[in-house]
């Protein structure tokens, strides 16, 4: 029987790496290493400990992306419009509506995962390298003082991402004051190193089955299946915290502005669906821009809110953060007081904006994070092999609260269904 049972559960693996096969989305392969590491973990515990080099590789390639691409998206985000003063009322209640609505996902976040305590009772092996002395108070003034960078080369090399990110928005905001003939070539050169890292991260996510099938092996091997459950709870709490998100912040938000339900979901249906199958709200991005303004959004607070939410109005990626970094302490069995934890949820308003067209780069935000808070990286490492399924519902609600921010703002302005789309995007977007 155990033979047999070995057989039937590699043969239905085989099954998924066909499906997947004849996917071209990345996300299946992603999915079925899932399920084949953890398979390897169970059945060759002393081989797969040995596969964390490999998981190890995917999380270096990643770091090498983040720092530039904050850098860069920001910088575009905030000067690509022109001057500040001349985006007017439309930017300010953009960007109140992104920090309110952010910092709302964080607050349910923080709440789903101090009632779930998913990490609790979970059985990290420390090695030396990777163990921890509990840190030193963190004082007010010196957490202040390390948001600001002294040398930004030093910051990117030290992935000191909400340095970077602080030093992007002052570059960005001192950009909008040059002239076009000042602001031009550097903005066309973010936008061109934007697409450059955009181009790097897809060569990456080629190896990602690669680096989340040793993550998964190097977990169960490492530490049973028992592990299974403390992940399992983190799945529920996290979709529990996504629907309690929709249900109590983005429906209460269309209500209070009057946004037409059912026309809105049905508008948002096809670019949602995109981005939960690849798991990147880029590829959503220019579907999402068609269909809100074929809704009755003008062109022009189209083209504003929609790309400016990818860098401020990440809404699942910032409720995942706060699940996910409350569940290391847990993991680690760190204590966090209210305190503390509000100041790590400070830092990822931060260091979470700009990150939404890279798949499971917020991972990288999270390890930043632990190294700031004094966290171990082990239960990262675990988190890592259930992160393809995260990462395509947060990604679904990242694109689904900017659409939805569109439409707000445009009634908020009092433009909506007041300018007829395009002959092309109504011709793009009927059913």
């Amino acid at each position: 029987m155990p033979v047999t049972g070995l057989i039937l559960r590699w043969a239905g693996i085989a099954l998924l790496a066909a499906h997947a096969g004849s996917r071209r989305s990345v996300t299946p392969w992603i999915i079925a290493a899932m399920i084949a590491g953890a398979e390897i973990g169970f059945d060759a515990p002393s081989f797969a400990v040995h596969l964390r080099v490999f998981s190890d590789i995917f999380l270096r390639l990643i770091k090498t992306i983040v720092a530039p691409l904050i850098l860069v998206t920001l910088i575009t985000g905030i000067a690509g419009h022109g001057d500040l003063k001349g985006v007017g009322r439309m930017g300010l209640r953009s960007l109140v509506y992104f920090e309110v609505v952010t910092t709302l996902a964080l607050a349910i976040g923080l709440i789903a995962i101090n009632l779930s305590h998913a990490g609790a009772g979970l059985t990290l092996p420390i090695s030396p390298h990777d163990s921890v002395a509990t840190p030193p108070p963190l004082q007010w003034e010196d957490f202040l003082l390390h948001i600001f960078p002294e040398n930004i080369a030093k910051s990117i090399a030290e992935g000191q991402i909400l340095q970077v990110a602080v030093f992007a928005v002052l570059f960005g905001i001192a950009l909008t004051t040059l002239p076009d003939s000042k602001r031009g070539p550097v903005l066309r050169l973010t936008e061109s190193l934007s697409e450059v890292m955009f181009r790097f991260t897809n060569v990456v996510m080629y190896y990602a089955p690669i680096g989340v099938g040793a993550a998964m092996a190097f977990t169960v091997g490492h530490m049973g299946l028992g592990v299974m459950v403390n992940l399992g709870k983190l799945l529920l709490t996290f979709y529990a915290a996504l629907v309690a998100f929709a249900l109590l912040v983005l429906l209460p938000a269309a209500l209070l502005f009057r946004v037409p339900i059912r026309r809105f979901l049905r508008a948002v249906a096809e670019p949602a669906t995109i981005a939960f199958a690849t798991s990147t709200s880029e590829a959503a991005l220019p579907r999402a821009m068609e269909c809100m303004e074929a809704l009755g959004v003008p062109r022009r607070i189209v083209s504003f809110v929609i790309p400016a939410g990818y860098s401020f109005n990440l809404d699942g990626s910032t409720l995942y953060l706060a699940v996910a970094s409350i569940f290391v302490a847990q993991a680690a069995g760190v204590h966090l007081s209210i305190g503390r934890q509000l100041a790590m949820m400070a830092t990822l308003v931060l260091t979470s904006k700009g990150v939404a067209g890279v798949p499971r780069a917020v991972l990288v935000v999270l390890l930043a994070t632990a190294a700031t808070f004094g966290l171990p990286t082990e239960p990262i490492f675990v988190i890592l092999g259930i992160d393809a399924i995260m990462d395509m519902a947060r990604t679904m609600i990242n694109v689904v609260g900017n659409c939805l921010a569109s439409v707000i703002v445009a009634k908020w302005e009092g433009t909506f269904d007041t300018e007829p789309a395009s002959e092309v995007v109504r011709e793009g977007t009927v059913a």
